[in-house]
């Protein structure tokens, strides 16, 4: 009998163990269930409330890295930078920042040059790296594109050294010259020779000023806020009468010659020309006016003497709509295939020599070259050393004689033979004294 209960109290202490045992377990398995995993922390990271939103109006590159330099969040201007390949920050120097960061806390920033990629011409890319903590275990990195802004700074720098320059010449001739006036007091024959020079410096110096207030304005102003159609044969005569005196003077014959839609021309079947007045491109007159006659006054000042300068307007047919084409031509000392590439920049001159005895800035190609632009058209040059230039601009048609053309189509250019080479005679020109 009491083996029996001994057995019975052994068994019924086994069940109350094993129920404990198992109770027990069960609540450790639910309690490592509920607790969040190292894996778990790098494969679901979270961002803090209202991070994702800031972050994607931010017109930084963002990058958020978590604990292991894996990427959470990255914005498109990242990946276009190519701060991010393959869900790891690409670049070096940045990783590193981040991970100094996430070790002590501290903000960082750094600007960096990139090469830039897909271009294949070796150009960096200049950047501003900022990393900061961003929680406990994120780490914030936002990138700035500094190319442009340094490239404008330097075309700054450039201009402001320049214009120092330009204006410096004749300032310090001014000032020479007062002085050898005032040395020479007592000789009439030298006091007229140097008030003469004087007067030439105080010109140079006048018109370099107007050319810089006139690049301003180009730079700055939109042409077309008060734009309306301007007629061309208006702005070629305004070109013409700019440099009439300086043409007489060397005797240099000035020609036009316009290809517009009226009555046959004698230069070829399928043209048509007549009146410049059915001629309007759309823009601001005086601006227009200016890169015109800037055109016409340089071939005037770089042609010999007893040679030809011609105007030529014509419409072009162009998918995107009709196009005016202005050119002008003329025999003088020609450029350079070296320095085609750079006459469009301020203050550059293929002869310096020659820019100062004729007044020359180094400004008037620059001015052509923003007003077409501003306009929405385009400026090209032809040129062979020894034989002469053409420069060429091309300009969006004035909408209201595009309509006009529409209402009458057997007004309408039909194709007709190649360009004139730019040295062989206008057809038909009026030459003008």
């Amino acid at each position: 009998m009491d083996v029996n209960a001994a057995v019975a109290a052994a068994a019924a202490i086994a069940g109350v163990l094993t129920g404990v045992i198992a109770m027990l377990a069960f609540r450790w398995s639910e309690r490592d269930q509920k607790r969040p995993t190292r894996t778990s922390l790098h494969t679901d990271p979270v961002l803090p409330p209202g991070v994702d939103t800031v972050l994607s109006v931010l017109r930084s590159s963002a990058v958020v890295l978590d604990e292991a330099d894996a990427v959470v969040k990255a914005s498109s201007a990242a990946y276009a930078l190519g701060l991010v390949r393959g869900g790891k920050l690409a670049v070096e120097p940045m990783l590193q920042m981040a991970r100094d960061t996430r070790r002590d806390g501290e903000i960082r920033q750094v600007e960096l040059d990139l090469p830039r990629r897909g271009t294949g011409r070796g150009e960096a890319l200049a950047v501003s790296a900022r990393v900061a903590p961003l929680g406990s275990r994120l780490v914030l990195l936002l990138v700035e594109d500094l190319t442009e802004a340094r490239r404008i700074e330097a075309v700054r720098r450039d201009f402001v050294a320049n214009v120092s320059h330009e204006l410096k010449t004749p300032v310090g001739a001014l000032s020479l010259l007062s002085e050898a006036v005032m040395d020479a007091s007592d000789d009439p024959e030298a006091v007229q020779r140097f008030a003469g020079r004087m007067q030439i410096e105080a010109t140079r110096l006048t018109n370099l000023v107007q050319e810089l207030i006139d690049l301003s304005r180009v730079q700055n102003d939109d042409p077309l806020e008060d734009a309306e159609p301007v007629r061309v044969d208006e702005l070629v005569a305004e070109a013409i009468d700019r440099c009439r005196h300086q043409a007489g003077t060397k005797q240099i014959t000035m020609a036009t010659n316009v290809w517009a839609p009226e009555g046959p021309d004698p230069g070829g079947p399928g043209r048509r020309a007549g009146a410049a007045a059915d001629l309007h491109v759309w823009g601001n007159r005086g601006q227009l006016a200016a890169a015109l006659g800037n055109l016409v006054e340089n071939a005037v000042n770089y042609s010999p003497a007893r040679t030809r300068v011609g105007i030529a307007a014509r419409r072009l047919t162009a998918p995107g709509g009709d196009m005016i084409e202005l050119a002008v031509t003329d025999q003088g000392i020609g450029i350079s295939d070296r320095d085609k590439e750079r006459i469009f920049e301020r203050f550059y001159r293929v002869d310096p020599a020659r820019s100062r005895a004729t007044g020359g800035t180094g400004l008037g190609l620059a001015i052509v070259k923003h007003v077409v632009a501003s306009h929405g058209g385009e400026v090209t040059v032809w040129s062979a050393e020894g034989q002469g230039s053409t420069f060429t601009l091309r300009l969006p048609e004035a909408g209201a004689a595009r309509d006009r053309a529409q209402q009458h189509p057997d007004l309408e250019d039909e194709a007709g033979p190649a360009d004139p080479s730019p040295y062989e005679p206008l057809p038909a020109p009026e030459v003008l004294p």
